[in-house]
């Protein structure tokens, strides 16, 4: 495809050109020059189902053929009730009503107002802030920003942001309050729940709405699970402080992790959970929250069953049709036994790499979301320099290779420490990610030949 002469579009990076990519198979993509990038991290882990399936063309199509949008305040399709029963059944126990919505952002600050409105309606109006996590992300609106802890992307809006808490997340590679896992579990006693606690008591409980967490940690730690027992922790404090609990799960849901969604490896239930993403499989924008019985009950009996919200595109016609299908492929394909096939063979030929690579300090996640930490020497622990931008360098030199990962900074602190994503389409296959890890490990040694200055440093396919 010929480039136009004059460039119209506000690009993400405006001194950046950007691959033309015309189609894609499986878990590849294709550009407009031939090249093909197998797509090692679903695109923004969000192309669950990979590319190019024709069942779901096809419903989009024929919803849009038959009614292309409906204002959700007047009418409803037949297909947004299907979709919420399904998902809806989907859920853990007794999570059950489905609000949709276009994107993460969307659902994470419709989540936090719906909170919000919960405890004002109920006769608890002081109840309004929203307690989340550094080094996580909720969404880019001034909302779920706010509540996000992504460090770079909060600065430049500072002024912006809502007045909302923090506490560090359990980052057991490198714990930011210096404990040691095992002492933790030992203990039962983990310091990023009593810094929860302490946060709570501080603001005083009766002016705090809402805790919003991601059951693993995903864009900005690089795919970090809980230790055991934390969150059941904060399970326990969010009922002692009547704090509304919401788990973020746009990036973990719909089989990601090898379940529904991930707070089933987690033993509690949430009060509203969140998701995106995996439910369109990418080929739409499409996310929403599922909330708790007990949070419609209180619209019901102290709002006159309203909440006060909504969007234009609220179960938009061609979304939810879309998601509809993409459900459908997932139980036809049977895509969570694929997860829960290749999760751990991805993770052990990962572990393989770690050992042939210094720079690799740590790997973790579950199922097909996992992630490596990057350091300049694991020896001696040292970091990188968030100038030197080797999660960025090692993906570009991957992507030269034929494959695409997810790369992320500020990982310990907002600026310092460097990851990569993992996390191929669900229908990955073992030769599939013989070749993810055989171009990562040939990127991660011209890296490494590059950081020396090696004279051989030269891609070659």
């Amino acid at each position: 495809m010929d480039r136009v002469e004059k460039d119209y579009v506000f690009h993400r990076d405006l001194k950046k050109e950007y691959p033309i990519i015309t189609h894609g198979e499986g878990v590849y993509l294709f550009d407009d020059t031939g090249k093909k990038y197998l797509d090692a991290c679903s695109g923004a882990v969000a192309a669950n189902l990979g590319h190019g399936i024709a069942s779901i063309g096809e419903a989009m199509a024929d919803q849009a053929k038959k009614a292309a949008f409906v204002h959700t305040m007047r009418f409803e399709t037949q297909s947004l009730h299907q979709l919420a029963e399904k998902i809806g059944k989907m859920a853990p126990e007794n999570v059950n009503k489905v609000y949709f919505t276009t994107g993460g952002s969307e659902a994470n600050e419709s989540a936090m107002k719906l909170a919000r409105q919960y405890h004002r309606d109920a006769g608890r109006p002081q109840k309004h802030m929203v307690i989340g996590r550094w080094q996580s992300y909720h969404g880019n609106t001034i909302g779920s920003l706010s509540a996000g802890g992504d460090v770079k992307r909060r600065h430049a809006y500072t002024p912006n942001l809502l007045n909302y808490a923090h506490v560090y997340s359990p980052y057991c590679h490198r714990c930011p309050y210096g404990r040691q896992s095992d002492d933790c579990l030992k203990q039962q006693n983990w310091t990023c729940v009593t810094d929860l606690e302490r946060t709570i008591l501080e603001l005083g409980p009766e002016n705090v709405s809402a805790f919003i967490a991601e059951p693993i940690v995903g864009s900005q730690q690089g795919a970090v699970p809980p230790p055991p027992g934390y969150f059941a922790k904060v399970r326990e404090l969010c009922d002692r402080y009547d704090i509304v609990l919401i788990i973020d799960e746009v990036m973990t849901g719909f089989g990601r992790t090898g379940t529904n969604f991930a707070v089933e490896q987690l033993g509690i239930i949430p009060d509203i959970l969140t998701f995106g993403k995996g439910v369109s499989a990418g080929y739409a924008p499409l996310a929403g929250m599922i909330v708790h019985d007990k949070i419609i009950e209180g619209l019901i009996n102290n709002s006159d069953g309203k909440f006060l919200h909504g969007y234009t595109y609220s179960g938009h016609p061609v979304a939810v049709s879309t998601g509809l299908a993409a459900l459908d492929v997932y139980e036809r394909e049977n895509v969570l036994a694929n997860v829960n096939e290749q999760g751990p063979y991805l993770f052990e030929r990962l572990l393989e790499l770690k050992e042939r690579h210094s720079c690799i300090s740590d790997v973790r996640g579950r199922g097909l979301l996992l992630g490596i930490e990057l350091v300049k020497s694991r020896e001696e622990d040292v970091l990188f320099k968030p100038s030197d931008k080797a999660a960025e360098t090692v993906n570009t030199i991957a992507m030269e290779l034929g494959a695409v990962f997810y790369p992320g900074t500020g990982s310990i602190d907002g600026v310092n420490g460097e990851h990569l994503i993992i996390s191929p389409p669900l229908t990955i296959m073992k030769h599939e990610i013989d070749e993810i890890v055989r171009i990562l490990d040939q990127a991660l040694t011209l890296f490494e030949q590059k950081l020396r200055k090696d004279e051989t440093y030269e891609i070659t396919k």
